[in-house]
């Protein structure tokens, strides 16, 4: 009876943690570049009444074994990172990457971090930055007198811009790749950090054959979070934790009948 509270109690405070992700998704439905994440669970530790193969008899053996299990625990979040939609824009410096890849970004204290959005602007000398004013580590930089309507950006990454008729390239937009993205830590304000686990940046060739990845100036790319999925997984979270509450009030009462035997 002890085991079902416990187990029952652990399922209510993974599905917690689960409803904490699922508000986290739908929280930012409309942030650019946002990646899905999902809670990852993973059974607990098993109690062995009787080990699969031990002897029933002087000549027989248990076929199967008779475990009790401990409850849940949520092992991972697990970031999804699929394409999401790029939707137009028409701004000149928003650049959607299609494919896979990210932005380097230099913070203030000279660390780099990457992003997938790109909503970009241009300070007050010109360089691309972030929306809290945060560089692009390529360091590219417009003349201060000239019309954004004529910067072009490339899906190789070239940006350039027309200047008293005549055009001028300002440098290459450099996009990232990870053996495996979902090791980056998210540090918030659409940033990522790169860790051990997620290995070493490597830079992405646009020229070479096979490349699919792509940037696509005047455009954005869209949270990936699919409102109808989340609400869908909201209920199963709520209707799991009602469920594991439940549990827990029968396992109650069918204790309080136990202590009720003697009076």
């Amino acid at each position: 009876m002890m085991r079902a509270l416990w187990s029952a109690a652990s399922g209510m405070i993974a599905q917690q943690t689960n409803m904490d992700v699922v508000a986290h998704n739908l929280a930012n439905v409309n942030t650019y570049g946002n990646k899905k994440v999902r809670a990852e669970f993973q059974d607990l530790l098993y109690q062995t009444l009787r080990d699969a193969g031990g002897n029933s008899s002087a000549n027989t053996t248990y076929p199967q074994g008779k475990q009790v299990g401990l409850g849940v625990r949520v092992a991972a979040t697990h970031r999804v990172f699929v394409q999401g939609p790029l939707e137009t824009t028409d701004v000149p410096t928003d650049i959607g990457i299609q494919g896979e890849g990210f932005f380097k970004i230099q913070l203030p204290n000279g660390d780099a971090v990457y992003t997938r959005d790109g909503s970009f602007k241009l300070d007050s000398d010109g360089y691309f930055v972030t929306t809290d004013g945060y560089r692009l580590f390529d360091n590219i930089s417009i003349p201060t007198d000239v019309s954004r309507d004529t910067i072009v950006i490339a899906q190789d990454g070239t940006v350039s811009y027309t200047q008293n008729g005549q055009s001028t390239t300002a440098g290459t937009i450099s996009v990232y790749r990870f053996i495996n993205p979902e090791g980056l830590a998210a540090v918030g304000k659409n940033l990522f950090r790169a860790t051990s686990a997620s290995g070493n940046e490597t830079l992405i060739d646009f020229n070479t054959s096979g490349e699919s990845s792509s940037l696509a100036q005047g455009t954005l790319e869209m949270s990936g979070v699919q409102v109808v999925e989340e609400m869908v997984n909201m209920i199963i979270a709520q209707r799991a934790y009602e469920s594991n509450s439940k549990a827990i009030t029968t396992s109650d009462s069918m204790l309080e009948i136990a202590n009720q035997l003697k009076r």
